[in-house]
């Protein structure tokens, strides 16, 4: 049996040793500095120790020891930071896959399914970082990047002290409560006792009502109160009222994440997506969607602007298309980071449980990353001007939206030399002509086709 040590292991085990044989003084002073440090963030330096560990093997237990902090802080930090890079290609990453019989058409009820377990990435040390096995395997790998840790590490730090952590509803019923008892002469600690459904302390309630965050809503000020409680305040004051978001989503499915897939899969064909409206309240909305290879614009109709509304808009676009066309076409769905593209899982998940195409995000206010659908829609703003009511014009339906669609996707291209992106897809990608001709997305003859708001005019 090998009992040999990795160089950061006999590191620990002589550091551990050593210890034995320090004067006491010297260990007291050793335990109050990890003890100390227990507490504290995670450094820069911290975080490339980590790697190092990752790189030669090391247990998390040898690793929390190493920077004095306790074993799940090093999970955590691992599990929350590390990166996809590499994805399994197979439907489902499964152990039989070498001697599998159905030719590795993978589905969760298969008799010889097996899940695969890594020891290495999926328990100690976390990730794929100096594993011998790197160039062979053929499962999800993910890498730990010091760096990159510590930048997402500050983005959170700032977000989660910015703002108000209410939306204009919630700081409305709040105030309907708050209001009357004040009224009535009550205090803050009063009002939080008598309602716990408030779910705040008494200093928070003084926030709010000192940074006037119920001013516009209900009118109250701190001249409300019985006694102005003095209190520093904070260095930015809070001018908007919404959730603070939750930016999980983005993990693995940024900008760059998406530039490295396609550098790993160049063959793999891109649909952008993105929503379309005028009235943000009432809608209509419509979801648009880019066939970049074939330059086709298709669009569903919806009465709301939801994740889940997106979320079934893309459901509809797998059954519109076929499970297994949906899967060639729309391999990768690119968006921007819309409110309601946040459901990353749900959008790549089928009905059935299986994966059906990879989200990837625009950086913010980079619109130009997606320039190809954006430029699809100014022809699609010349039947649905801005700043008109799209109803009144005519769009009250799917139909109405095909028949705008058609228009848009039959008119001659430059870059296509003269033909349309409907003529393309015919030629090229009968299988998706196919089943746009079949939902409604037809041919119009050049001389007929209309660019203007009256076509939707009945």
């Amino acid at each position: 049996m090998d009992f040999s040590l990795s160089p950061i292991s006999t590191c620990f085990y002589a550091a551990f040793c050593l210890t034995l044989y320090l004067p006491d003084s010297c260990r007291k002073g050793r335990q109050h500095m990890n003890n100390t440090n227990t507490f504290s963030h995670l450094t820069l330096e911290e975080r490339r120790i980590i790697l190092t560990g990752i790189t030669n093997g090391s247990t998390k237990t040898a690793i929390a020891h190493t920077i004095g902090k306790d074993k799940s802080t090093v999970g955590k930090e691992i599990k929350l930071h590390r990166a996809l890079t590499h994805k399994c290609k197979m439907p489902l990453e499964c152990s039989c896959y070498r001697k599998c019989p159905f030719s590795r058409q993978c589905t969760t009820d298969c008799p010889e399914y097996v899940p695969f377990r890594c020891s290495r990435r999926d328990r100690s040390p976390g990730a794929c970082n100096g594993c011998p096995d790197w160039s062979r395997c053929r499962f999800d790998k993910y890498q730990y990047c010091p760096e990159d840790a510590q930048m997402d590490y500050r983005t959170t730090l700032v977000d989660s002290r910015q703002g108000v952590n209410l939306t204009s509803q919630e700081a409305k019923a709040m105030a309907g409560i708050i209001k009357p008892l004040l009224k009535q002469g009550q205090s803050p600690f009063q009002i939080v006792t008598a309602h716990p459904e408030l779910s705040i302390c008494e200093k928070t309630l003084y926030n709010y009502i000192e940074n006037e965050v119920f001013h516009e809503t209900a009118g109250i000020t701190v001249m409300d109160l019985r006694r102005q409680v003095s209190r520093k305040l904070p260095k930015k004051k809070a001018v908007e009222y919404k959730k603070r978001a939750d930016r999980s989503y983005l993990k693995g499915r940024t900008y760059k994440d998406y530039g490295q897939y396609l550098s790993e899969n160049p063959d793999v064909f891109v649909t952008q997506m993105d929503t379309v409206y005028n009235d943000g309240t009432d809608g209509p909305f419509i979801q648009t969607f880019k066939f970049v290879s074939a330059g086709v614009l298709f669009g569903i109709y919806h009465h709301e602007k939801t994740a889940l509304a997106m979320k079934e808009g893309v459901d509809l676009l797998e059954s519109i298309l076929g499970a297994e066309i949906f899967r060639k076409y729309v391999h990768v769905l690119l968006t921007d980071r819309g409110s309601e593209f946040t459901a990353a899982d749900a959008m790549e998940t089928s009905k059935n449980g299986t994966r059906r195409t990879r989200v990837f995000y625009c950086d913010p206010m980079q619109s130009g990353q997606k320039g190809t659908l954006e430029n699809k829609h100014i022809e699609l703003r010349y039947i649905l001007p801005k700043g008109t009511d799209l109803r009144g014009l005519g769009l009250v339906d799917q139909d109405a939206l095909n028949l705008a669609l058609s228009h848009v996707d039959s008119a001659p291209v430059e870059k296509l030399g003269g033909k349309s992106p409907l003529d393309l897809a015919d030629f090229m990608y009968h299988d998706l002509y196919e089943r746009l001709d079949a939902f409604g997305i037809r041919k119009i003859e050049k001389d007929k086709v209309i660019l203007k708001p009256y076509l939707l005019k009945k």
